[in-house]
């Protein structure tokens, strides 16, 4: 499994998630993440449908890269934490 990351450095939200992010990451080594600037990369907004720079949007992806779930804007640790453990072997 893989998160992708989007955010932006003007979004407020995306830099309360940040550490966040930072602290799951460190509990789970295993978990491979990828951070995208939403303004510096258009592709992957137009490939995941984020047209409407809804951010931060945290969207995890199986092994074959299909999308299993996404989150948007603020989110709770637990929230997410719940979301990478269950589908840590997907």
């Amino acid at each position: 499994m893989k998160v992708l990351k989007i955010g932006a450095i003007w979004c407020p939200e995306c830099l309360v998630m940040r550490p966040v992010w930072k602290k799951i990451e460190a509990q789970n080594p295993w978990l491979v993440t990828e951070y995208y600037e939403f303004d510096d990369n258009k592709d992957i907004a137009i490939k995941y449908n984020l047209e409407k720079a809804v951010i931060p949007t945290f969207i995890f992806l199986d092994k074959d890269n299909n999308e299993i779930t996404r989150f948007v804007g603020e989110v709770e640790e637990k929230d997410l934490l719940k979301a990478v453990l269950e589908n840590k072997d997907k």
